[in-house]
């Protein structure tokens, strides 16, 4: 059975190569420096041909990589003085939407971002990114809040889709994700939209609606995940790489057709390969966006807001 991580198993071989070599340096104490500098010259070159290659569903299996940065080390990298809020004055505390008042850049702001968790306990109490209806309430809450101080937002989108199970339906998912859209659309604040790794259907709606949306190089942006959609039209789970290809769910198209209006490139091997680096370009996209919005009169804004989500789409009669 192929592993769904094949295409890196060459630079996987390298690195481990590199590390055998300096292991046996130090052991026999001989120098192999220039030995590991022709092994990383080579897994340099490695990584950039696999990178600029990638067909849609290998991204898509990029955006959901277990070392992927995710909502928390974003705000650990680039968000300064952060101080965490919680819950929705009505239910309770969604872990799966982390939000927060920080600096980035030195520009006060509202962080909402959603979390998958990294272990196993922290997977179970986010809920493995699905929010329940009480996250979109939080949040929700919370930006009213940054409206009333005059705060832009930043939403940090990385969800399969908001929790299904009958819970959350009985809480009203389907009421708090259509409240958050309506509302977003008309908060009177800049809001940053950027989708650090999956994009999935209305989970990823309800925190996403903005000025500016922002997409993370190998991360997508769907109405529905490649295997449902491969399930329904083709009754055929195994066609999911066919299914990305279809959504044309990755960065260029998603421009191309004025959803996203940045993609925000990853380092040569992808975010999770360097996540420092990752952050600190990130950081500096969305001081640029936020300091762009900011210099715009609250109607001009609100008027673009609502000119772009206008654009989006089209008909035939």
């Amino acid at each position: 059975m192929s592993h769904p991580f094949d295409f890196l198993e060459p630079l996987v071989q390298l690195e481990r190569q590199i590390a055998d070599l300096e292991r046996l340096g130090e052991s026999k104490g001989i120098d192999v420096a220039s030995e590991v500098t022709s092994l990383k010259a080579k897994h340099e070159i490695e990584t950039r041909r696999i990178f600029a290659a990638l067909t849609p569903w290998q991204r898509v299996l990029l955006s959901r990589h277990q070392q992927r940065p995710q909502a928390s080390d974003y705000i650990d990298h680039m968000v300064e003085d952060f101080v965490p809020l919680a819950g929705d004055r009505a239910f309770g505390d969604d872990e799966a939407i982390i939000t927060g008042l920080g600096r980035i850049g030195g520009i006060g702001c509202l962080v909402v971002g959603q979390q998958k968790g990294k272990d196993v306990h922290e997977r179970r109490r986010c809920n493995f990114g699905m929010p329940h209806p009480e996250g979109y309430r939080k949040a929700m809450l919370k930006m009213r809040m940054a409206e009333r101080f005059g705060l832009p937002v930043v939403c940090m989108i990385n969800t399969p889709g908001a929790f299904p199970g009958v819970e959350a339906e009985e809480r009203g998912q389907s009421i708090a994700i259509a409240e958050n859209i309506r509302d977003m659309a008309m908060l009177r604040t800049p809001i940053v939209v950027v989708v650090i790794g999956e994009g999935g259907s209305g989970g990823a709606l309800g925190i996403g609606i903005g000025d500016r949306m922002l997409l993370l190089e190998n991360s997508y942006f769907s109405v529905i995940s490649p295997e449902g959609c491969a399930a329904i039209l083709w009754k055929d789970g195994n066609k999911k790489d066919l299914a990305a290809e279809r959504l044309a769910l990755t960065g260029e198209p998603l421009k191309k057709f004025g959803i996203v209006d940045e993609i925000v490139r990853e380092p040569a091997g992808g975010a999770h390969s360097r996540p420092e680096e990752m952050a600190a370009t990130l950081s500096a996209a969305l001081v640029r966006h936020i300091s762009e919005l900011q210099a715009l009169d609250i109607e001009t804004m609100l008027d673009r807001r609502y000119a772009k989500y206008r654009r989006i789409g089209s008909f035939v009669e």
